[in-house]
């Protein structure tokens, strides 16, 4: 599609006239499905997603106890059904516990404690780092404050980490740098809980490594459907496609340096990790999204079925394994797209939803919640020490990446 053809269609969408019928909203598809800039706009095409090429690191695909990864998906599971029980349908979305979360292989049992729902002691604040493209498309999408609302209730606190939407991980890793020391130094323990989703993902951990100065301002680092290891379909993509996003209504981002999609390659974020190993002091977590086939939205099952060539067990941008950071705490696999995870279009935009974003509709904020209430019941464990190592005879059996990250 031609840029000035792409704008037209846009502008269909932009006006108040009926003009925006069927054929203005597959324009919208279209700038929707370049928000990850790894959607691929042909499902047809036969080359290979993962090119032939000896330029890579060595890698093998373990299981996660072999990766050093900690299996806490029972406890968090006991955690997250809890605050949905507790919350249920008075939050948006609802959904019961087994079909908000996916069981993978043998999951680990619960630890059969109870769970505080109380206010925070620690007041975690969950600082989200974005995806690709979300600066150009978040005027258009307006999301509710519903997770910073829900979150204060109960002592915790959110907010958005902005960085550029369509630069590197390198250059956002240095904005996220300078946000976080512009912030008062902590008094005490830190609060901030850096979570990234989908590109933020390898943004902050980019940060984490590159800027130790950070490090004593975080209590954790969570990947929430995070290209860790990357997406073979940002192989089959070019920069030009993301650079579309500045032409949806309202848009105001720019190119940046240029290099959001060579960012997201699976060569680069695992020639990355390869030469980066992780900073021990600060306990990292993963979020997996690993949907049922049914659980993809309409307007993401060309990607999805594109990227099953290499493994169905995605989420219409990412394969399951690559969304686990080495060396972390695997908290959950989440029954839900990677749209659904995090970009609420079908609340602001029913129409699209409906006929588009199918499967858009997840509880997030009870996820959030949840998500913190684990991170601040970890942190206060005595015995908790370098994030991510499996100690005694923990059980962890889901697949993951070995990714070569953590020092010995």
């Amino acid at each position: 599609m031609r840029v000035s053809d792409f704008r037209g269609r846009l502008s269909l969408l932009s006006s108040s006239r009926p003009a925006a019928t069927l054929d203005a909203l597959r324009g919208l598809q279209i700038a929707i499905a370049t928000v990850v800039a790894t959607v691929a706009f042909s499902a047809c095409t036969t080359k290979p997603l993962v090119p032939y090429s000896t330029d890579t690191p060595p890698l093998a695909l373990v299981s996660a106890s072999q990766a050093g990864i900690l299996d806490k998906r029972g406890r968090f599971r006991e955690i997250y059904c809890a605050v949905l029980e507790a919350r249920g349908p008075a939050l948006p979305d609802y959904r019961s516990c087994e079909d908000a979360l996916t069981r993978v292989g043998a999951e680990p049992a619960g630890t059969g404690s109870s769970v505080d729902l109380g206010p925070s002691r620690r007041h975690l604040v969950a600082a989200v780092v974005p995806g690709i493209g979300y600066d150009c498309f978040k005027p258009w999408l307006n999301p509710p404050d519903t997770v910073v609302t829900h979150l204060r209730l109960s002592g915790f606190g959110a907010m958005l980490l902005e960085v550029d939407a369509l630069s590197s991980s390198s250059n956002n890793a240095r904005q996220i740098r300078d946000a976080l020391m512009s912030m008062p130094a902590p008094e005490g323990a830190p609060r901030i809980v850096l979570i990234g989703y989908s590109k933020g993902a390898p943004d902050v951990l980019e940060a984490i490594v590159a800027y130790p100065e950070i490090r004593s301002r975080v209590a954790a680092v969570v990947s929430a459907a995070g290209a860790i290891g990357g997406s073979p379909l940002a192989n089959d993509a070019e920069q030009y496609q993301a650079d579309l996003l500045r032409y949806l209504p309202g848009a105001t981002c720019t190119s940046g340096d240029g290099g959001g999609v060579q960012s997201l390659r699976p060569a680069t974020r695992q020639a990355w990790l390869a030469q980066h190993p992780l900073p021990d002091e600060v306990p990292f977590y993963s979020i997996v999204t690993f949907p049922h086939p049914d659980r993809i939205s309409s307007v993401l099952k060309s990607s999805y079925d594109k990227l099953a060539r290499v493994d169905p067990r995605n989420d219409s941008q990412v394969i399951f394994y690559d969304q686990v950071i080495p060396g972390s705490s695997l908290l959950g696999y989440v029954n839900a797209d990677h749209w659904a995870l995090a970009v609420p279009v079908a609340r602001t935009h029913p129409t699209i939803g409906a006929l588009f974003v199918t499967q858009n509709a997840y509880p997030r904020e009870a996820l959030v919640e949840a998500i913190l209430r684990s991170v601040e019941e970890d942190l206060a464990e005595p015995a908790y020490g370098r994030s991510g190592l499996c100690r005694s005879n923990r059980h962890c059996g889901p697949y993951a990446a070995i990714r070569p990250g953590r020092s010995p």
